[in-house]
């Protein structure tokens, strides 16, 4: 099973604040790898290593080793544009821009120079089918994104997300503002598009983890404490306090 991405003796500082500690951890290509972890432990800020995303942050410095297809995403002659367009990011809340769901679909494609009306028509049905919205706002494409349900617009941020054709999809804590229903329909959607993207999900929902996750990674205090396939992980954790953490033991 080929790795997709490879994080090698990963350490990240805000300032004087160590987040990460010497992370190493494979992320298998057409699977779903999940962190998993009290708050504050460190998963948000290693998701974004994998794009880059930290690049935003003011004081950070980063050492260790990014490998996506072979290739280190932190050397200096990387087009981080080109990176976020091959490492899709949909967030915790969703966050759709304040114009149509069509402009909302179109915008990043638009970005990398596709201006071809048909051609921008067929990615946006492409991505909304993708994303299992299409069939729901078919008949108000120009209508406003905003006027979505929160569930909806969670969708459309992953078709938006989907729209630049990225070959891994991060998303954190895509659900926690969603409810049950709405968090289903994603964990259904996530689980269809393995097939095509590797997915890397930070999650504080130890049953969704476990229900959609192929790998699964705990983070505590900035460590990467154990990984493994979910299944050995949940039913026969080989560190105490992940096994502490998974049964509410954790305190």
């Amino acid at each position: 099973m080929e790795n997709k991405i490879e994080a090698r003796h990963l350490n990240l500082y805000y300032g004087q604040k160590h987040a990460l500690k010497d992370v190493s951890l494979d992320i298998k290509e057409n699977k779903i790898t999940a962190f998993i972890g009290p708050s504050g432990c460190g998963k948000s800020t290693f998701l974004k290593t994998l794009n880059r995303m930290n690049d935003y942050v003011d004081n950070v410095k980063i050492e260790g080793d990014v490998i996506l297809d072979g290739e280190d995403i932190y050397d200096n002659r990387v087009d981080t544009t080109l990176l976020r367009k091959k490492v899709g990011m949909v967030f915790q809340q969703p966050n759709p821009f304040p114009m149509s769901i069509y402009d909302n679909v179109a915008y990043g494609p638009r970005i990398h120079g596709i201006k071809n009306k048909k051609q921008l028509d067929k990615i946006v049905e492409d991505s909304l089918k993708a994303a299992a919205l299409y069939d729901e706002v078919s008949d108000r494409l120009h209508s406003s994104a905003l006027g979505l349900s929160g569930g909806q617009q969670q969708r459309l941020c992953i078709a938006r997300a989907l729209a630049v054709q990225p070959e891994v999809i991060l998303l954190d804590e895509p659900t926690s503002a969603l409810d049950p229903i709405s968090t289903l329909k994603i964990e259904e959607l996530l689980l269809q598009l393995k097939d095509q993207y590797t997915i890397a999900i930070v999650t504080h929902n130890m049953q969704q983890a476990s229900r959609i996750a192929d790998y699964t990674a705990f983070f505590l205090v900035g460590e990467m404490v154990e990984y493994g396939p979910t299944k050995d992980v949940f039913g026969m954790p080989k560190d105490k306090r992940t096994e502490d953490y998974i049964t509410g033991r954790f305190g």
